[in-house]
């Protein structure tokens, strides 16, 4: 099967800068409380479902926030694309389970898992092709499962995506009732969202945006 070329060049791009992404982002949580805040919610709507599944944590790049997930108290795994990211992942939280994988195709049994989370990590996926990836969380999800995906913002409801600079590979904004209209189509309900506005110093000028969703016991498959 020939591989999608947006997901070849994103797999390429963090591939060669790996090392410095993983210092970068290594101690991130500890300095967003919003960031944990919103983790802990996600952690306690797995956990008070009363489905006792695993999590998967996609697009983990060098499993920082796998390894939160597992202090919260879920058994959670890591699946990233790039290859370079799984080995650090793998050194760094040797306890933890991380594979190499793509959201368009996950290896995954139908309906085995508690939670999804996909913090940054639909961003590189091309807007006509995330209903695929949508799909998928879709199909892993147990009914009454839950989704945690953080993206960011575009600059208002008459802009429903817009690319941006991103460094590693091509990127995209979304504007958060669009994505949560899709998700909906996906059979996936928004329960609740965090928006942190941009602080002074951030490089970027964009809002992040948490969406909470819960997969519909009658949803589109």
């Amino acid at each position: 099967m020939v591989e999608h070329s947006a997901l070849s060049v994103t797999r390429q791009g963090y591939d060669a800068v790996a090392p410095a992404y993983a210092q970068m982002f290594r101690d991130s949580l500890r300095d967003s409380p919003l960031d944990r805040a919103i983790l802990g919610v996600f952690a306690e709507a797995v956990s008070a479902s009363g489905d006792d599944g695993q999590v998967a944590d996609l697009g983990c790049g060098p499993g920082h926030v796998t390894a939160h997930l597992d202090e919260l108290g879920l058994s959670a795994f890591g699946v990233d694309a790039s290859p370079a990211m799984i080995e650090l992942a793998r050194q760094a939280h040797p306890r933890l389970r991380f594979d190499v994988g793509s959201m368009a195709a996950l290896d995954i049994a139908d309906g085995v898992l508690g939670g999804v989370l996909s913090r940054w990590s639909v961003i590189h996926t091309p807007p006509p092709e995330l209903p695929v990836i949508l799909g998928e969380f879709h199909r892993v999800l147990a009914p009454g499962g839950h989704l945690l995906v953080g993206f960011s913002a575009t600059d208002g409801p008459s802009h429903p995506t817009q690319v941006f600079d991103h460094t590693v590979a091509p990127a995209y904004r979304w504007w958060p009732d669009h994505l949560a209209a899709m998700l909906r189509k996906s059979g996936l309900a928004e329960v609740a969202r965090m928006v942190r506005e941009p602080q002074p110093t951030d490089r970027r000028q964009f809002q992040e945006v948490h969406l909470l969703a819960r997969k519909t016991q009658a949803g589109a498959a």
